[in-house]
């Protein structure tokens, strides 16, 4: 008989929700974050995951934790959420080039991982508010760092009983991302650009979602908030269905052997990627080290190295910018793990990060950060490897991938483990076309943003993907921009508040 996981809040261990109740809220009210209050075990075994679907995985790993969710359910969020809107039948390929396997998660809608997730979690929210007999409309309150947005509204343009609001720093996105949100259609959709950078955004968000007047006005005119950013643990759940998934890739091209382990480099920003990668591992993925690359903004590689997390820092604007982050948010739940599942101590780290931008955990928490390498790649070294991949295999990446692979090449040279490694290959080289193609062809810097186009469907021979060729036709529909510390008058505003 499967076990119930409820879920508490890293802040409060004595608050506890279901899985749908946690996905509804998206954030605990303390202002903590949702975690299982304990990671189940992958019951399967190798030969069937070798075997199956991307559906048939997704099935296996999120029943063990959203136990609240009947097996009808989930089966009909999941075939839902993945299907011809990807352009390739099995959803996440893993290419192997020169001596990496590269996980392809930008096939949906938007090209970027977050369409691994983001497909689901309308479906998912939508079950959840019948479940618990909600009847207000749910606001999706996001803030994005360029992928996360247009994911979020592909997911729930037009959703019944849904409304969503993005916010994103209008001068830290690439062209194409600015674009992809600001192109979006749908009747309950509103984009808005701030002067400021993510992590204002986020904090901004964070702030609404805790604002006790603003849930009153909220309640009174039928409506609550809830999120679409990887603090929704109905984000962070289907993101390890990946990893579980590309292990069977591996066994079914005879890469490994059933049980062996592997290595797996993320490029992270907000920590959510790589964490559930983490989960994976503690629910019995083969996993010996998760290397976390960072760019320039490096604020993670520091905490790994020290034990001390501090945002104190320039902010640097880089070709990765979904990884422009110095507050990553999804570190709480880990903070939470390696604390022994002590709220107490959670909070009052993550309180010292709100007030004085610094933490340093215990020396018993650092001895638990094993799991893990952290290491970072300039903005020299992202495009020397862009030019490095594509000279020796003839494969094309985007920047944030291109991290990666660099920190990747970094670690072994570094320790000289040569374990098979899966790199997390988390948007199309399209969303980045400028960056990409003046890093293998220099020349080309002086090009429009349609010629550089053009130009990586020959370097790649990968045709141009719909969701660039919208963006090129598409009418703006969202000329909103505002300071950031106008964004809560903006949701009143926009939500017609009293």
């Amino acid at each position: 008989m499967q076990q119930t996981i409820m879920y508490k809040s890293t802040r409060n261990s004595d608050l506890r929700v279901t899985s749908s109740q946690a996905i509804l809220q998206g954030l605990a009210p303390d202002g903590g974050l949702f975690v299982p209050e304990k990671l189940p075990v992958w019951d399967g075994d190798f030969r069937r995951l070798s075997e199956q679907s991307y559906q048939e995985t997704a099935y296996q790993i999120m029943r063990l934790l959203l136990t609240d969710f009947t097996e009808e359910e989930l089966k009909d969020c999941i075939s839902k959420a993945y299907d011809a809107k990807f352009d390739d039948p099995l959803m996440a390929p893993l290419r192997h080039e020169g001596d990496a396997y590269y996980l392809e998660l930008f096939h949906g809608k938007t090209i970027a991982f977050k369409d691994m997730a983001l497909s689901i979690l309308p479906h998912l929210m939508t079950v959840a508010a019948r479940k618990n007999q909600i009847t207000d409309e749910i606001v999706i309150l996001t803030a994005t760092s360029g992928d996360t947005g247009k994911a979020a509204m592909a997911g729930f343009a037009d959703v019944p009983g849904t409304k969503i609001i993005v916010f994103y720093p209008k001068d830290g996105v690439s062209r194409v991302q600015e674009l992809q949100m600001r192109t979006q259609r749908g009747g309950n959709v509103h984009v808005v650009g701030i002067d400021g950078n993510f992590d204002q955004a986020q904090t901004g968000v964070k702030k609404i979602f805790r604002d006790p007047e603003m849930n009153r006005r909220m309640k009174a005119q039928g409506l609550r908030f809830s999120s679409a950013n990887s603090i929704n643990i109905g984000r962070l759940v289907p993101q390890i269905v990946y990893y579980f998934y590309a292990y069977g890739q591996l066994l079914r091209q005879g890469a490994v052997k059933p049980g062996e382990r592997i290595n797996i480099t993320v490029p992270t920003g907000n920590f959510g990627n790589i964490l559930a990668a983490y989960y994976g591992k503690r629910m019995g993925l083969p996993v010996k080290k998760l290397i976390c690359a960072s760019n320039e903004n490096k604020v993670l590689v520091d905490f790994f190295r020290t034990g001390a997390y501090d945002k104190n820092r320039s902010f640097k604007l880089t070709s990765s910018p979904s990884m422009d982050i110095l507050v990553s948010s999804n570190l709480e739940r880990l903070i939470y793990r390696i604390s022994g599942d002590d709220s107490e101590q959670t909070a009052k780290l993550m309180s010292a990060l709100s007030s004085q931008g610094v933490y340093k955990i215990t020396d018993g928490m650092y001895t638990k950060l094993s799991d893990f390498y952290g290491n970072y790649a300039s903005e020299e070294e992202t495009a020397g490897e862009i030019a490095q991949v594509y000279r020796e295999c003839g494969y094309v990446i985007d920047t944030h991938t291109a991290v990666a692979s660099k920190v990747c090449r970094k670690y072994r040279e570094e320790t000289k483990d040569m374990t098979p490694v899966v790199i997390a290959s988390t948007a199309s080289p399209y969303k980045f076309a400028r960056a990409v193609v003046c890093a293998i062809k220099p020349e080309m810097a002086e090009k429009t943003d349609s010629e550089l186009i053009d130009e990586l469907e020959k370097l790649s021979g990968v045709r141009i993907p719909e969701a660039i060729e919208d963006i090129r036709k598409a009418p703006i529909l969202h000329n909103t921009f505002i300071a950031g510390d106008g964004m809560e008058e903006e949701v009143a505003s926009w939500l017609g508040l009293s």
